[in-house]
């Protein structure tokens, strides 16, 4: 497959290492909400966000990738919500947004890093940065939890939904 002449990508801090996601991976960049955060939650899980009436599960990148134990509170930290609407990232700061021709990349062969989390590479000045992605950062196992945990919480909340009138 011929890779595109030049990826968009958002570099993003994440507990002091910068990392990148491809722009498409991402529907939007939201300052950070208020987070329920149910007690059964826990790990990765920085809690879940109210969207349009619906939990989004959110998961706090940097604990995800062990890179900290728990997330200093900062009002200005971004959550990025997936291109494909089933969960939001949490990260320290999306730093900025940059073109990166072909030639910048290197795929990152299968197996050199957990699921497939690191799929690329980039160079960015005289620094290497991790292009991770989307679709690997969860293995099928944790996606289906985070989905579980998801469904749990539409329930509880739907428990608070007003009766209808008879």
């Amino acid at each position: 497959m011929a890779l595109p002449s030049t990826t968009t990508y958002l570099v993003l801090d994440v507990a002091g290492t910068p990392c990148a996601l491809p722009r498409e991976a991402v529907r939007e960049i939201l300052p950070l909400p208020h987070l329920h955060a149910p007690p059964t939650a826990g790990g990765p899980l920085a809690g879940f966000l109210n969207f349009g009436g619906a939990p989004l599960p959110v998961l706090d990148l940097a604990r995800l990738l062990g890179l900290r134990d728990a997330a200093p509170p900062d009002p200005y930290r971004h959550v990025l919500h997936a291109a494909d609407g089933s969960l939001a990232l949490l990260v320290d700061r999306v730093v900025d947004v940059v073109q990166v021709g072909a030639d910048a990349i290197r795929p990152v062969a299968d197996g050199h890093t957990f699921n497939g989390c690191v799929e690329a590479e980039i160079a960015l000045g005289d620094r290497l940065v991790h292009a991770l992605s989307m679709a690997h950062i969860l293995t099928v196992e944790e996606r289906e939890r985070v989905a579980l945990l998801g469904r749990r919480a539409a329930e509880r909340l739907a428990a608070f939904d007003a009766p209808s009138a008879a």
